[in-house]
Order: C-alpha cells, then structure tokens, then sequence
C-alpha cells in the first residue's frame, strides 16, 4: 500500500474520528473522504494494514460503489505494481456490517495469483 500520508489531503481528522479511531492514522491507516469520479459525490475510505494485510473499505450511503471507483481508489491507494483483489467468500464465511461497502484486499508477504493475460482478452484491442 502507499503511504498514506500521500493522501492526507483526503484523511479525516475530526473528532468523531479520534473519537472512534483513537487518532486519525497514520502512514498505513486512516479515514478518507474521495470524490467519486462517476458523480463526484463522497466516497467513505477506511484504509489499515494489519495481521498481514492491507485493507481498504470504499462506502458510499446509498450504493455499492461502481467498478471504476474501485479502480480509482485501488489507483489511489496502492502502488503501480501490486495487485490487489476483492473476494467473494464462500457464503458461510459473508460477514456484512454495511450493506453499500465494498473492499479492496493485498497480502503482505506472498504476491496473488493472476490468470495469464490472454485469458482475459487482448490487451491491445479497444473496448
């Protein structure tokens, strides 16, 4: 993950969030307020790092975020060359606490399986 003090210009600071957070992060985790780049409206960022992962929770009140949110959050928050996933979980294992948050996930110390490129599609060819 980046370092968040890159994104202090988003990090939020008030009380509320010393309050339920004991301090307002630091250079691994932190609140954020990003507009979106489909409506400009807020997006809720919740980033840590922590028992081998980093972790950012991207909300918004009335909405799953979009595929090209996360992409932009995912741009934002983590560096060029790592990958990170979302996971869908065997249903046993759902926990849900917010019903419009999706999250981004990176290991820490091992890289994440990709499928080859071609079984994507081709990389040169045009939407």
């Amino acid at each position: 993950m980046r370092d968040l003090h890159l994104l202090d210009a988003y990090r939020q600071t008030g009380s509320e969030i010393v309050r339920r957070f004991g301090g307002i992060g630091d250079g691994g985790c932190g609140m954020f307020e990003v507009a979106s780049p489909v409506d400009r409206a807020p997006m809720r960022v919740v980033a840590s790092t922590g028992g081998g992962w980093d972790h950012v929770s991207v909300s918004r009140p009335t909405r799953c975020p979009h595929w090209s949110e996360m992409e932009y959050v995912k741009r934002l928050f983590f560096c060029d060359d790592e990958t990170a996933m979302q996971l869908h979980v065997p249903l046993s294992q759902h926990v849900n606490h917010h019903p419009h948050c999706l999250h981004l996930w990176r290991p820490q110390h091992q890289d994440i399986p990709c499928p080859p490129a071609w079984m994507v599609g081709p990389k040169d060819e045009a939407v």
